[in-house]
């Protein structure tokens, strides 16, 4: 195999994105610290706002609406599990980092951008502005979100 098709074939995003995406998350971690988490919230907000859900009826299509964007950029999938007063939100198969950034470090920053995700997500669908998505865990890769 040449170079270039190897390349492609380990590393699925077009060369330099994800270079370019990885340096801002650890320069902005590196830098902004605290205030970081919100701006990450921010931006996924900003990238939900761009890429919009279909109208869902149901927590189901809900969930399915979700999953198609997430299969869209290649971001894994949710399942929503909603309860009395609330909606649990758990994120498989999130995007592994490079090796230039901590996983750790990487999970905590896609961690607030998916928060913003689906805030705006929910927001659109009919949410409240003031009730809030939070971040509860990372339970071996998996994220935990409640919407409450």
């Amino acid at each position: 195999m040449s170079e270039q098709v190897t390349a492609r074939v380990s590393h699925p995003h077009q060369p330099g994105w994800f270079d370019l995406v990885s340096v801002m998350i650890e320069s902005m971690l590196n830098n902004a610290g605290e205030e970081a988490e919100g701006f990450l919230i921010d931006v996924g907000a900003s990238l939900a706002a761009r890429y919009p859900l279909a109208e869902a009826r149901t927590v189901q299509d809900l969930e399915r609406e979700i999953n198609l964007q997430l299969a869209r950029f290649n971001w894994g999938f949710a399942q929503l599990q909603p309860q009395e007063n609330a909606i649990l939100i758990q994120h498989h198969a999130l995007p592994k980092g490079d090796s230039n950034v901590d996983a750790e470090r990487w999970q905590l920053a896609l961690s607030a951008v998916l928060a913003g995700v689906y805030a705006q997500w929910l927001q659109a669908q009919g949410g409240s502005a003031a009730v809030p998505v939070t971040f509860e865990k990372n339970d071996g890769g998996t994220l935990h979100y409640r919407y409450q």
